[in-house]
Protein backbone atom coordinates (compact mmCIF):
# COMPACT_ATOMS: atom_id res chain seq x y z
CA UNK A 1 0.00 0.00 0.00
CA UNK A 2 2.91 2.36 0.62
CA UNK A 3 4.61 1.71 -2.74
CA UNK A 4 1.79 3.00 -4.95
CA UNK A 5 2.17 6.66 -3.94
CA UNK A 6 5.92 6.35 -4.49
CA UNK A 7 5.44 4.99 -8.01
CA UNK A 8 2.94 7.71 -8.85
CA UNK A 9 5.34 10.32 -7.49
CA UNK A 10 8.22 8.85 -9.54
CA UNK A 11 6.08 8.83 -12.67
CA UNK A 12 4.98 12.41 -12.09
CA UNK A 13 8.61 13.46 -11.63
CA UNK A 14 9.56 11.59 -14.81
CA UNK A 15 6.78 13.29 -16.81
CA UNK A 16 7.72 16.69 -15.43
CA UNK A 17 11.37 16.15 -16.41
CA UNK A 18 10.39 15.13 -19.96
CA UNK A 19 8.04 18.09 -20.45
CA UNK A 20 10.59 20.54 -19.05
CA UNK A 21 13.22 19.38 -21.54
CA UNK A 22 11.10 19.16 -24.71
CA UNK A 23 12.73 22.38 -26.05
CA UNK A 24 16.03 20.47 -25.87
CA UNK A 25 14.75 18.11 -28.58
CA UNK A 26 14.04 21.01 -30.92
CA UNK A 27 17.49 22.46 -30.27
CA UNK A 28 19.24 19.15 -31.05
CA UNK A 29 17.16 18.66 -34.20
CA UNK A 30 18.31 22.06 -35.50
CA UNK A 31 21.92 21.16 -34.78
CA UNK A 32 21.75 17.76 -36.48
CA UNK A 33 19.49 18.65 -39.41
CA UNK A 34 22.02 21.01 -41.00
CA UNK A 35 24.07 17.95 -41.98
CA UNK A 36 21.15 16.22 -43.71
CA UNK A 37 19.63 16.89 -47.14
CA UNK A 38 16.48 18.99 -47.35
CA UNK A 39 14.26 16.01 -48.15
CA UNK A 40 14.84 14.54 -44.67
CA UNK A 41 11.63 15.21 -42.71
CA UNK A 42 12.40 17.42 -39.69
CA UNK A 43 9.21 16.31 -37.97
CA UNK A 44 10.36 12.69 -38.16
CA UNK A 45 13.64 13.76 -36.57
CA UNK A 46 11.76 15.52 -33.79
CA UNK A 47 9.65 12.42 -33.10
CA UNK A 48 12.76 10.25 -32.90
CA UNK A 49 14.39 12.83 -30.62
CA UNK A 50 11.35 12.87 -28.32
CA UNK A 51 11.57 9.10 -27.95
CA UNK A 52 15.25 9.52 -27.13
CA UNK A 53 14.33 12.06 -24.45
CA UNK A 54 11.86 9.64 -22.86
CA UNK A 55 14.51 6.91 -22.85
CA UNK A 56 17.02 9.33 -21.31
CA UNK A 57 14.59 10.28 -18.54
CA UNK A 58 14.06 6.62 -17.69
CA UNK A 59 17.76 5.76 -17.65
CA UNK A 60 19.07 8.88 -15.96
CA UNK A 61 21.04 8.25 -12.76
CA UNK A 62 21.45 11.44 -10.77
CA UNK A 63 24.06 9.84 -8.50
CA UNK A 64 26.64 9.90 -11.28
CA UNK A 65 26.82 13.68 -11.10
CA UNK A 66 26.09 14.30 -14.80
CA UNK A 67 23.51 17.06 -15.47
CA UNK A 68 20.36 15.66 -17.03
CA UNK A 69 20.45 18.15 -19.92
CA UNK A 70 23.90 16.96 -21.03
CA UNK A 71 22.96 13.29 -20.66
CA UNK A 72 19.65 13.76 -22.48
CA UNK A 73 21.24 15.72 -25.33
CA UNK A 74 23.51 12.78 -26.14
CA UNK A 75 20.62 10.31 -26.01
CA UNK A 76 18.41 12.53 -28.18
CA UNK A 77 21.17 13.00 -30.76
CA UNK A 78 21.85 9.26 -30.83
CA UNK A 79 18.16 8.46 -31.28
CA UNK A 80 17.90 10.88 -34.21
CA UNK A 81 20.98 9.44 -35.94
CA UNK A 82 19.74 5.88 -35.41
CA UNK A 83 16.37 6.71 -36.97
CA UNK A 84 18.02 8.29 -40.01
CA UNK A 85 20.34 5.31 -40.51
CA UNK A 86 17.43 2.89 -40.18
CA UNK A 87 15.47 4.75 -42.88
CA UNK A 88 18.48 5.11 -45.20
CA UNK A 89 18.71 2.24 -47.69
CA UNK A 90 22.10 3.38 -49.01
CA UNK A 91 25.14 1.61 -47.48
CA UNK A 92 27.29 3.52 -45.03
CA UNK A 93 30.23 3.44 -47.47
CA UNK A 94 28.21 5.58 -49.91
CA UNK A 95 27.50 8.15 -47.21
CA UNK A 96 31.20 8.28 -46.27
CA UNK A 97 32.11 8.83 -49.91
CA UNK A 98 29.47 11.54 -50.16
CA UNK A 99 30.95 13.42 -47.21
CA UNK A 100 34.43 13.01 -48.67
CA UNK A 101 33.30 14.35 -52.03
CA UNK A 102 31.51 17.28 -50.44
CA UNK A 103 34.55 18.18 -48.31
CA UNK A 104 36.82 17.97 -51.37
CA UNK A 105 34.57 20.19 -53.47
CA UNK A 106 34.28 22.77 -50.69
CA UNK A 107 38.06 22.84 -50.23
CA UNK A 108 38.68 23.27 -53.97
CA UNK A 109 36.01 25.97 -54.24
CA UNK A 110 37.68 27.93 -51.43
CA UNK A 111 41.11 27.46 -52.96
CA UNK A 112 40.16 28.21 -56.57
CA UNK A 113 37.50 30.83 -55.92
CA UNK A 114 35.06 28.94 -58.15
CA UNK A 115 33.38 25.57 -58.43
CA UNK A 116 35.86 22.85 -59.46
CA UNK A 117 35.32 20.84 -62.62
CA UNK A 118 35.25 17.04 -62.77
CA UNK A 119 38.92 16.67 -63.65
CA UNK A 120 40.05 18.86 -60.74
CA UNK A 121 37.77 17.04 -58.29
CA UNK A 122 38.89 13.62 -59.52
CA UNK A 123 42.57 14.57 -59.21
CA UNK A 124 42.06 15.91 -55.67
CA UNK A 125 40.32 12.69 -54.62
CA UNK A 126 42.92 10.49 -56.30
CA UNK A 127 40.47 8.79 -58.68
CA UNK A 128 39.89 8.80 -62.42
CA UNK A 129 37.18 10.83 -64.11
CA UNK A 130 35.17 7.65 -64.83
CA UNK A 131 35.44 6.52 -61.20
CA UNK A 132 34.19 9.92 -60.05
CA UNK A 133 31.27 9.72 -62.50
CA UNK A 134 30.32 6.30 -61.12
CA UNK A 135 30.57 7.67 -57.57
CA UNK A 136 28.27 10.56 -58.42
CA UNK A 137 25.83 8.13 -60.02
CA UNK A 138 25.73 6.06 -56.82
CA UNK A 139 25.13 9.18 -54.77
CA UNK A 140 22.29 10.37 -57.00
CA UNK A 141 20.61 6.96 -56.80
CA UNK A 142 20.87 7.01 -53.01
CA UNK A 143 18.68 10.11 -52.71
CA UNK A 144 15.06 9.38 -51.83
CA UNK A 145 12.56 12.21 -52.05
CA UNK A 146 9.16 12.27 -50.38
CA UNK A 147 6.20 13.10 -52.60
CA UNK A 148 5.30 16.01 -50.31
CA UNK A 149 8.82 17.44 -50.60
CA UNK A 150 8.66 21.11 -51.63
CA UNK A 151 10.36 21.73 -54.94
CA UNK A 152 10.55 25.52 -54.77
CA UNK A 153 11.69 28.06 -52.22
CA UNK A 154 9.01 30.43 -53.47
CA UNK A 155 6.26 30.44 -50.86
CA UNK A 156 3.77 31.72 -53.43
CA UNK A 157 4.05 28.60 -55.59
CA UNK A 158 3.93 26.02 -52.78
CA UNK A 159 4.65 23.14 -55.18
CA UNK A 160 5.48 19.65 -53.97
CA UNK A 161 7.15 16.83 -55.85
CA UNK A 162 3.82 15.16 -56.61
CA UNK A 163 2.66 18.38 -58.30
CA UNK A 164 5.50 18.43 -60.82
CA UNK A 165 5.78 14.71 -61.60
CA UNK A 166 4.38 13.88 -65.01
CA UNK A 167 1.75 11.18 -65.29
CA UNK A 168 2.66 9.04 -68.30
CA UNK A 169 -0.83 7.54 -68.37
CA UNK A 170 -2.52 10.95 -68.60
CA UNK A 171 -2.29 13.01 -71.78
CA UNK A 172 -2.73 16.75 -71.92
CA UNK A 173 -5.85 17.80 -73.90
CA UNK A 174 -3.75 19.77 -76.38
CA UNK A 175 -1.46 16.77 -76.94
CA UNK A 176 -4.46 14.50 -77.44
CA UNK A 177 -5.92 16.84 -80.08
CA UNK A 178 -2.59 17.14 -81.87
CA UNK A 179 -2.27 13.35 -81.95
CA UNK A 180 -5.79 12.95 -83.36
CA UNK A 181 -5.09 15.51 -86.06
CA UNK A 182 -1.80 13.85 -87.01
CA UNK A 183 -3.44 10.43 -87.20
CA UNK A 184 -6.17 11.77 -89.44
CA UNK A 185 -3.61 13.36 -91.76
CA UNK A 186 -1.82 10.01 -91.86
CA UNK A 187 -5.06 8.17 -92.67
CA UNK A 188 -5.87 10.54 -95.52
CA UNK A 189 -2.30 10.57 -96.81
CA UNK A 190 -2.24 6.76 -97.05
CA UNK A 191 -5.63 6.65 -98.79
CA UNK A 192 -4.52 9.23 -101.36
CA UNK A 193 -1.24 7.57 -102.31
CA UNK A 194 -0.94 6.15 -105.83
CA UNK A 195 -2.39 2.64 -105.82
CA UNK A 196 0.85 0.67 -105.92
CA UNK A 197 2.49 2.82 -103.26
CA UNK A 198 -0.60 2.46 -101.07
CA UNK A 199 -0.62 -1.33 -101.47
CA UNK A 200 3.06 -1.51 -100.51
CA UNK A 201 2.56 0.68 -97.42
CA UNK A 202 -0.53 -1.19 -96.24
CA UNK A 203 0.93 -4.59 -97.05
CA UNK A 204 4.37 -3.97 -95.58
CA UNK A 205 3.56 -1.92 -92.46
CA UNK A 206 -0.04 -2.86 -91.60
CA UNK A 207 -0.43 -6.42 -92.83
CA UNK A 208 3.11 -7.62 -92.15
CA UNK A 209 3.82 -8.76 -95.72
CA UNK A 210 7.39 -9.38 -96.84
CA UNK A 211 8.99 -7.71 -99.84
CA UNK A 212 8.97 -11.06 -101.62
CA UNK A 213 5.21 -11.47 -101.13
CA UNK A 214 4.55 -7.93 -102.31
CA UNK A 215 6.79 -8.46 -105.35
CA UNK A 216 4.86 -11.59 -106.36
CA UNK A 217 1.54 -9.84 -105.76
CA UNK A 218 2.40 -6.78 -107.82
CA UNK A 219 4.31 -8.67 -110.48
CA UNK A 220 7.54 -6.73 -109.98
CA UNK A 221 10.96 -7.36 -108.51
CA UNK A 222 11.81 -6.97 -104.85
CA UNK A 223 14.04 -4.01 -105.67
CA UNK A 224 11.04 -2.31 -107.29
CA UNK A 225 9.01 -2.93 -104.11
CA UNK A 226 11.78 -1.28 -102.12
CA UNK A 227 11.71 1.66 -104.51
CA UNK A 228 7.92 1.97 -104.20
CA UNK A 229 8.19 1.89 -100.42
CA UNK A 230 10.80 4.66 -100.41
CA UNK A 231 8.71 6.79 -102.78
CA UNK A 232 5.58 6.27 -100.67
CA UNK A 233 7.35 7.19 -97.41
CA UNK A 234 8.79 10.27 -99.05
CA UNK A 235 5.33 11.30 -100.28
CA UNK A 236 3.78 10.70 -96.84
CA UNK A 237 6.46 12.79 -95.17
CA UNK A 238 6.08 15.61 -97.68
CA UNK A 239 2.28 15.55 -97.58
CA UNK A 240 1.95 15.56 -93.78
CA UNK A 241 4.72 18.07 -93.08
CA UNK A 242 3.20 20.47 -95.60
CA UNK A 243 -0.02 20.58 -93.55
CA UNK A 244 1.93 22.07 -90.62
CA UNK A 245 4.53 24.33 -92.20
CA UNK A 246 2.10 26.10 -94.56
CA UNK A 247 4.04 25.22 -97.71
CA UNK A 248 1.22 23.25 -99.27
CA UNK A 249 2.35 23.95 -102.80
CA UNK A 250 4.10 26.54 -104.93
CA UNK A 251 2.02 29.17 -106.66
CA UNK A 252 2.92 27.69 -110.03
CA UNK A 253 4.81 24.39 -109.65
CA UNK A 254 6.83 23.49 -112.70
CA UNK A 255 7.34 19.98 -113.93
CA UNK A 256 5.05 16.98 -113.92
CA UNK A 257 6.42 15.50 -110.67
CA UNK A 258 6.20 18.82 -108.81
CA UNK A 259 2.62 19.35 -109.96
CA UNK A 260 1.66 15.82 -108.92
CA UNK A 261 3.22 16.34 -105.47
CA UNK A 262 1.49 19.70 -105.07
CA UNK A 263 -1.84 18.16 -105.98
CA UNK A 264 -1.26 15.33 -103.48
CA UNK A 265 -0.50 17.83 -100.71
CA UNK A 266 -3.65 19.83 -101.50
CA UNK A 267 -5.79 16.68 -101.55
CA UNK A 268 -4.62 15.73 -98.06
CA UNK A 269 -5.54 19.18 -96.76
CA UNK A 270 -9.02 18.98 -98.31
CA UNK A 271 -9.74 15.33 -97.45
CA UNK A 272 -11.15 16.04 -93.98
CA UNK A 273 -12.70 19.03 -92.28
CA UNK A 274 -10.72 20.35 -89.35
CA UNK A 275 -13.50 19.39 -86.92
CA UNK A 276 -13.43 15.80 -88.15
CA UNK A 277 -9.67 15.66 -87.69
CA UNK A 278 -10.16 16.30 -83.97
CA UNK A 279 -12.66 13.49 -83.51
CA UNK A 280 -11.59 10.23 -81.92
CA UNK A 281 -9.26 8.31 -84.21
CA UNK A 282 -9.26 4.57 -84.65
CA UNK A 283 -6.83 2.22 -86.35
CA UNK A 284 -9.68 0.86 -88.43
CA UNK A 285 -9.57 4.03 -90.53
CA UNK A 286 -6.16 2.99 -91.82
CA UNK A 287 -6.15 -0.78 -91.52
CA UNK A 288 -8.79 -2.23 -93.87
CA UNK A 289 -11.20 -4.77 -92.46
CA UNK A 290 -10.21 -7.24 -95.21
CA UNK A 291 -6.59 -7.67 -96.35
CA UNK A 292 -5.92 -5.75 -99.53
CA UNK A 293 -3.56 -8.17 -101.19
CA UNK A 294 -5.70 -11.32 -101.59
CA UNK A 295 -8.44 -9.43 -103.47
CA UNK A 296 -6.14 -8.93 -106.47
CA UNK A 297 -4.91 -11.56 -108.85
CA UNK A 298 -1.36 -12.66 -108.19
CA UNK A 299 0.79 -12.02 -111.23
CA UNK A 300 4.03 -13.91 -111.65
CA UNK A 301 7.17 -11.86 -112.07
CA UNK A 302 8.65 -11.66 -115.54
Amino acid sequence: MKKAPTKRADQAELNARIEANLPLVKHVVYQVAVHFPRHVDREELARAGALGLVEAARRYDESRGVPFERFAAQRVRGAILDSVRAADWAPRSVRLLARRLEATEQHLATELGRLPDLDETAEAMGVTRDELARLRDRLFRSVVLALDHETSDDSDEDLTLVDVLSDESAVEPSEELETRELHTYLRDAVKLLPERQRLVIVGYFLEGRTSKELARFLGVTESRVSQLRSEALRNLKLGIEAQYDGSTSDDSPSGRVAKRQAAYVDEIGDASAWKNRLDSWDDAYVVPEEPLLPVRRVVAVG
